[in-house]
């Protein structure tokens, strides 16, 4: 196999004409650092989540999987690595968001309202929104407007990635808030295979691609226990840390709590005890 990208989590390997391997890594990233600490099995975490929900969306929109378990490796291997398509991906982010934080908390802010609305820290949005970005391999991906949406790909296109982009958020997150999770944001990517057929790829609703809190613990105005990365970003933030590179190193309880973090948001999730 021919590594072809070195991501800040995963590795992708050329593996044919058509066909790609990427594994996850127990990497850990926040602010687009990476960070001097690993997440023991955090890999295996983002991809058995992700496989969950491309079986679980499928009907939905097409993915890029080829194979959940590809032969011939490791056992340990096996867990973390997935064969997929090759696909002409859009340069962009599709963030669909359902609740007042992270960055659009930051704009409300800054204006005072939203939509016309008055908001909490982590209150439900009227309706969810959706906030594409360009994204950026040199740096922070850049927040576009709807209209630039549409003038690059087209009004057609743009409708058809709107609809679906708010049809995975919303069936996620009924399956999620069913075993005790809302899903507050969710990341989708997309490309174009071979046929030229739209097609879901990246991953999909992981600890890293979006935020999950605990509903028995959900209350406006805080931060509410979270089962993803918000957790390093309060800390990196607290610490004056936040986007400095070289990335630090974690102290070893966050190491720790983020590992059972990540742990249970699979179990939770996927109905599994272990990965």
């Amino acid at each position: 196999m021919k590594k072809i990208i070195s991501g800040k989590v995963r590795e992708v390997y050329e593996t044919g004409e058509s066909q790609l391997a990427i594994v996850a890594t127990d990497r850990i990233s926040a602010f687009d650092v990476i960070l001097d600490s690993v997440i023991k099995d955090k890999g295996v975490a983002l991809t058995q989540i992700s496989n969950f929900w491309f079986d679980y969306t499928r009907a939905i929109v097409p993915n890029h999987i080829l194979s959940a378990n590809p032969a011939g490796l490791p056992q340990p291997c096996q867990k973390r690595t997935v064969l997929v398509k090759k696909l002409n991906m859009l340069p962009y982010e599709f963030i669909v968001r359902g609740y007042m934080f992270g960055s659009l908390w930051k704009e409300y802010q800054a204006a005072g309202s939203y939509n016309g609305n008055k908001y909490q820290l982590a209150e439900k949005l009227s309706e969810p929104v959706l906030t594409p970005a360009a994204k950026n391999s040199a740096g922070h991906d850049e927040n576009i407007s709807m209209e630039k949406l549409r003038q690059d790909l087209g009004p057609d296109e743009t409708e058809k990635i709107y609809k679906i982009s708010f049809a995975l958020y919303e069936t996620c997150a009924a399956h999620a808030l069913q075993k005790g999770i809302i899903l507050v944001d969710a990341k989708f990517e997309f490309g174009y295979d071979g046929d030229g057929t739209l097609t879901l790829g990246d991953e999909i609703c992981t600890p890293d691609s979006s935020r999950f809190w605990a509903a028995e613990d959900y209350r406006t105005g805080i931060s509410p226990k979270c089962f993803d990365k918000q957790f390093v970003r309060d800390w990196l933030t607290d610490n004056g840390l936040d986007g400095v590179e070289p990335g630090p190193a974690l102290p070893k309880d966050i190491v720790h709590t983020t590992e059972g973090l990540y742990r249970e948001c699979f179990r939770r999730l996927t109905g599994k005890n272990e990965y």
